[in-house]
């Protein structure tokens, strides 16, 4: 990798900026000092015990800190994302109001009294959401939704305040129908995805100007997560690696970042090599997550060696999710090796082990309940999400619809023969195999037609034909009973808004 190093504002000038940031206030107990930058910086490379010792360290020598359990939180932040462990996040969650306790007492005359709360209570709901636990969730982000509006107009100059605020933004403007946004609803809590997008591309853009440097890293996981998860976006790959390109290659967070927006937007084959060239070692915090996501990117190259390191996974993981997509990968990786009765054993592991968190573990049980798939669409499938849709569409070329039994599969012919096309700019061809999966599959439980009308819907909008735009993302919304169906109704919801429908 030709990442360029991460370059530091020199430290003194930081403290310089700090120091007139509170010399209105002597007394202050948000001290942001070297230590604490530190220790920081620690946390966004994942090396979580470095991080751990200097805030002890910084603990005993100023226990008044509040800027400690703002930092200790960060810590359990990161810890449970790299665990995925609900036993864990059980036992950390009380260390929440003790901190919330010191930090509220503190000295409101500095910015960070207000954000540091604001902080807390997002990360918390963030991780909370991941075991379903929404109403809770949702009451954290308006919770931190209100510390940061109230923090904004107090201290207008504190660009932190828009990091918090853009992510909720963005994710409440983007977010499906279902029980969080219902929650969220109630506290008449709304977002707009464009605003938020807005909010962190300027914060990114400008932060390495500024006095709050340091933060950079943070604001660019939280941009690069809702550019790709949340928005979707064209430009996420392109954005994240040049927002990334100035962290240090240190970092295991950034290895993180680059290696799974590289896997969501088809650069595979980068992927695969930020992965294999991942710092190590006994600083950094355990992270299985990177073994998963080495084999999905692998097996999306049609590289059966991938299996490995979804095993590796499965030994290592200590958390709820991506169990049961673990075992559906892993009967693929059978099926196309030709052994049957593994992938068979593999779908009875699906079924039986892992959660239901994840939308990606509740759509491996939907496949591991469903027919086996064909393999020539499997490869193809693979193939796609890899971003190699040239080869995806040799594996089909010699296929035509008449050669699949099942409604399903002749559905999902057209879909992937659609998908690859499209991805090539055939739009014609495209726009004619999306037609034929909706036509045949449109009152099928399978996601295939109601995914081809909204492909169809961004074709049309970006020929500018308004209205077949709107008439194709309608036809997604029609659609009811299929898999994926809140994610793809709101997918055709977010393009009737940018089409004015």
């Amino acid at each position: 990798m030709h990442q360029i190093k991460l370059l530091r504002l020199p430290i003194s000038y930081f403290l310089f900026s700090i120091f007139l940031l509170f010399s209105s206030n002597a007394s202050a107990n948000f001290d942001f000092n070297a230590n604490c930058v530190k220790a920081y910086q620690n946390i966004f490379e994942l090396k979580l015990n470095a991080a751990r010792q200097l805030i002890a360290a910084e603990k005993r020598a100023r226990p008044n800190n509040s800027i400690v359990p703002f930092l200790e939180n960060y810590v359990d932040y990161y810890y449970l994302l790299t665990t995925e462990s609900k036993s864990e996040f059980e036992r950390l969650e009380s260390n929440k109001d003790d901190r919330l306790d010191q930090i509220s007492d503190d000295d409101k005359n500095s910015p960070y009294c207000l954000y540091a709360q604001a902080q807390i209570n997002l990360q918390w709901a963030l991780i909370r959401g991941r075991y379903g636990s929404y109403f809770t969730a949702a009451r954290e982000i308006n919770k931190a939704n209100s510390l940061l509006q109230e923090n904004t107009k107090k201290f207008p100059g504190f660009h932190l305040n828009s990091m918090g605020l853009g992510l909720i933004n963005a994710v409440m403007g983007a977010m499906p129908d279902g029980f969080l946004k219902s929650s969220l609803s109630t506290f008449g809590l709304k977002g707009n995805l464009q605003n938020g997008l807005n909010m962190l591309d300027k914060l990114a853009e400008n932060l390495p100007k500024s006095t709050y440097e340091p933060f950079y890293e943070e604001v660019v996981f939280n941009y690069a997560y809702v550019l790709s998860d949340v928005a979707h976006s064209s430009a996420a790959y392109a954005k994240t690696m040049k927002y990334t390109a100035r962290i240090a290659d240190s970092s295991l967070l950034k290895c993180y970042v680059q290696a799974y927006v590289c896997s969501r937007n088809g650069h595979t084959d980068e992927a695969i090599s930020i992965l294999a060239n991942k710092p190590s070692g006994a600083a950094y915090q355990a992270f299985p997550y990177l073994d998963y996501l080495m084999g999905i990117a692998k097996l999306n190259k049609l590289d059966m060696s991938a299996g490995a390191s979804f095993e590796r996974y499965l030994q290592t993981n200590k958390g709820v999710n991506y169990i049961k997509d673990s075992y559906l990968h892993l009967g693929w990786i059978a099926l196309l090796k030709g052994d049957e009765n593994g992938y068979s054993a593999m779908m009875a592991k699906a079924k039986a082990n892992g959660y239901n968190f994840h939308e990606r573990d509740k759509q491996a049980l939907n496949e591991a309940n469903s027919p086996v798939p064909n393999k020539d669409l499997l490869k193809a499938r693979l193939l796609f999400d890899g971003g190699y849709s040239s080869k995806g569409l040799d594996i089909l070329a010699d296929s035509k619809a008449d050669d699949f039994t099942s409604s399903k599969d002749k559905t999902e012919y057209y879909y992937r023969l659609g998908r690859l096309n499209d991805a090539l700019g055939k739009d014609d061809l495209a726009l004619m195999s999306y037609q034929n999966a909706i036509t045949i599959g449109k009152s099928l439980k399978y996601y295939f037609a109601a995914k081809s009308a909204v492909q169809m819907g961004k074709i049309f909008e970006a020929k500018k034909n308004v209205q077949k735009a709107k008439s194709s993302f309608n036809l997604a919304i029609a659609m009811k009973g299929h898999e994926q169906e809140n994610s793809i109704e709101n997918e055709a919801k977010q393009g009737l808004r940018r089409v004015g429908g």
